[in-house]
């Protein structure tokens, strides 16, 4: 399947999604949303896949929304409809069934810094930029700005961040916790594909557990979130993968993952 605004590739079991919207900086348009949307149903029902890196191009990961379709919501209806549509889509790419890391290199502002906040792990190139500029022009985040970026670099910071407007460069976003390491340009992609090919390797049930318990568990209590994870624990016994895993370890030998 073609696309206009995304380039999806399968390299084994990594899927790559490239934003390719180079006239508009990978503008966050009605038209990528629908693109990346469908992407993203592909790649959930591929049981191949086992990881995923979304990146854009050298100099601009994603600048925000398009501007040509924001100027024209003028009622608080067609807001909702807009923001209803962009929450959808990152809360599923939050939710994806695999992990998802965020290849960053240029601008990464407004939506596209809520887009890569939805992934699991973001690497940045060392001319990445970060920001939430929205409060400049008498908004706010309205794709999980104010909600993710706290619960990853602390609520002092975030408010910070979202009350200035003002972007960060890639090595502070590294030392507040944003990102999770920052690498020359130049080798950006090389190492996200050696995180995902070393992630990729790992049983896949129990991967998938993992992202789940984690992603839930933070918006449960402490107790509520600790049972819950004991109840995931339990389950993965069942799975052949465990036992492979467990046996492996016994015998003193790589194990062999099938995925079951």
């Amino acid at each position: 399947m073609g696309y206009n605004t995304v380039i999806f590739e399968k390299e084994n079991n990594i899927a790559v999604i490239t934003l390719n919207k180079p006239k508009s900086m990978n503008s966050i348009s009605n038209e990528l949303m629908s693109e990346l949307n469908s992407v993203l149903d592909l790649i959930a029902a591929d049981n191949e896949i086992a990881v995923v890196i979304l990146t854009g191009s050298e100099k601009v990961f994603a600048a925000g929304a398009d501007i040509k379709e924001i100027g024209q919501i003028n009622t608080p209806v067609k807001a909702h409809v807009f923001v209803e549509t962009i929450q959808s889509l990152f809360n599923k790419l939050e939710r994806l069934p695999q992990p998802v890391i965020a290849a960053v290199s240029g601008l990464a502002l407004g939506g596209g810094c809520e887009m890569c906040m939805s992934c699991d792990i973001r690497i940045a190139a060392d001319n990445a930029l970060f920001g939430q500029p929205e409060i400049k022009i008498g908004v706010i985040p309205g794709a999980g700005g104010t909600q993710r970026l706290p619960r990853l670099v602390g609520v002092g910071r975030a408010k910070e961040l979202l009350y200035t407007g003002d972007p960060i460069k890639a090595e502070e976003a590294y030392r507040i916790g944003l990102v999770n390491k920052v690498v020359p340009l130049a080798s950006l992609m090389d190492e996200a594909r050696a995180l995902a090919s070393k992630i990729a390797k790992q049983p896949g049930y129990a991967l998938k557990t993992t992202k789940i318990v984690v992603n839930d568990g933070i918006n449960m209590d402490l107790r509520s979130a600790n049972a819950y994870e004991s109840r995931s624990f339990e389950q993965l016994f069942a799975t052949e993968d465990q036992q492979e895993g467990m046996k492996a370890f016994i015998e003193k030998r790589k194990a062999v993952f099938t995925g079951k």
